[in-house]
């Protein structure tokens, strides 16, 4: 009776786990998606086949198999695995990791220390891994949503190879529902379209695709199937939802920048409303649009930046989803405007001069001499004010005699720039025959 009883209990609390947990594989075989790492040919699995792992950097989004791979990696090689996450994690637990990895090393024992969010632990934390990486006390995983180049010391990655996760294709994902019916014993109850829409909703997430098949699971009622607006009632999920501090807002935004800069407005289109369909801030992007209208168009037209001001004032008294066409509006004027960073690029250039010559006053003759002494100093001396001289332009230097000259903007012959490249051509003429420099 009590033998049977435990089994009860034991089934019972086996159905209480979450899907996804149940669904983990228990060898590198099982792994979906990452076949480049342990499939037949995989790098892991070519490790493990010559006994010799070395300290790694998981990098890829959620939901693609980081932990379940470290994990079995310890025990595909006979380690003792430890788990940490930074979020949670100071010095004193680190200490304490390794004090205890030291110990089962004097035994014979090396440990794999797997670390969840390795980019949350500051410098000096990352640091304090390095002498128990180099003496093997530790084979160090590392797990990261963000790119290890700007978030990891760079002491850190020479001591670590990058290992990169993909997002799970529509064929994974297939693949772990289709085990997830297996284990639950009965189809999902989805339609084509529905099922196809779930697994965009999973956005290469397999924790995602399995924690969805469990809502709707527990939804249906006996007998019903569900259609894509179904779906999308049911789990009330609209679109793949990224974490807007993640890799994915970064990789959209800058898609949409690029998208915009390369004058396709279907592109950019695209990704602004994959942005609003991801819970992005509307303000946010029209931040992003009016950079772009300053840093990629311009004055090839001026009007570019009063448009994208005027959309960002316009959600902003609308709201959504009113507003969102008045973002879309703008994204499409500065997709299909004339291009020019010939302001930006002057901008930059200027702002390196301006550091390397910072401490040289301007020529005295262009400063004001509001007192006695200033004027016999020779303050504003031989100042020429241009509105009374020909074409109001006397032609003057106003850089720092030290420095002499410098030009920095330089306009292309696209839109409304080619008429500035006329006025300073012509000003050039003007300024050199005026100087007595030719003409």
């Amino acid at each position: 009776m009590n033998d049977l009883f435990a089994t009860v209990a034991d089934e019972t609390a086996q159905k209480a786990r979450p899907l996804a947990d149940r669904l983990r594989p228990q060898s590198l075989s099982e792994v979906c998606g990452q076949d480049h790492l342990t499939g037949e040919d995989g790098i892991l699995t070519r490790m493990i086949a010559t006994g010799s792992l070395g300290s790694m950097i998981f990098w890829g989004p959620p939901g693609t198999g980081k932990t379940t791979v470290a994990r079995l990696l310890a025990g595909e090689t006979d380690l003792a695995f430890e788990q940490i996450s930074a979020i949670f994690s100071g010095v004193a637990d680190l200490k304490k990791v390794f004090e205890a990895a030291r110990a089962r090393r004097m035994s014979g024992k090396q440990t794999l220390l797997f670390v969840d969010e390795i980019h949350r632990f500051n410098r000096a934390q990352q640091d304090s891994f390095l002498p128990v990486m180099e003496d093997g006390t530790v084979i160090l995983v590392g797990a990261t949503t963000e790119n290890p180049s700007f978030e990891l010391n760079a002491a850190l990655l020479s001591r670590a190879r990058v290992l990169t996760f993909k997002p799970l294709d529509e064929h994974s994902l297939m693949q772990l529902l289709n085990r997830a019916e297996e284990t639950e014993g009965r189809a999902l109850p989805l339609d084509e379209p529905a099922r196809q829409s779930l697994l965009r909703m999973s956005d290469g997430d397999g924790r995602a695709a399995l924690t969805l098949a469990e809502e709707v699971w527990r939804a249906a009622r006996e007998g019903e199937t569900f259609g894509a607006d179904g779906l999308q009632t049911v789990v009330q999920r609209r679109a793949p939802v990224y974490d807007k501090g993640q890799d994915g807002h970064y990789n959209l935004i800058s898609a949409l920048h690029k998208a915009v800069r390369g004058s396709d407005p279907d592109a950019a289109l695209y990704y602004l409303c994959r942005m609003f369909d991801a819970g992005e801030d509307p303000l946010y992007l029209g931040r992003r649009l009016v950079r772009m209208a300053s840093e990629d168009i311009g004055l090839a037209d001026p009007q570019a930046l009063v448009i994208t001001n005027a959309a960002k004032d316009a959600y902003d008294y609308l709201g959504s989803p009113e507003g969102e066409l008045a973002l879309a509006q703008a994204c499409v004027y500065l997709a299909t405007a004339p291009k020019s960073n010939a302001v930006y690029t002057a901008f930059k250039q200027a702002s390196r001069a301006a550091r390397d010559n910072g401490s040289l006053l301007p020529p005295k003759h262009i400063l004001n001499a509001p007192t006695k002494l200033m004027k016999g100093e020779g303050y504003g001396e031989g100042y020429q004010y241009d509105h009374d001289a020909p074409e109001a332009f006397s032609g003057q230097d106003y850089f720092p005699e030290k420095m002499g000259r410098m030009k920095f903007y330089d306009p292309p012959e696209r839109g409304f720039e080619r008429e500035l490249r006329k006025r300073l051509d012509y000003w050039a003429k003007l300024r050199a025959e005026r100087r007595g420099d030719g003409g």
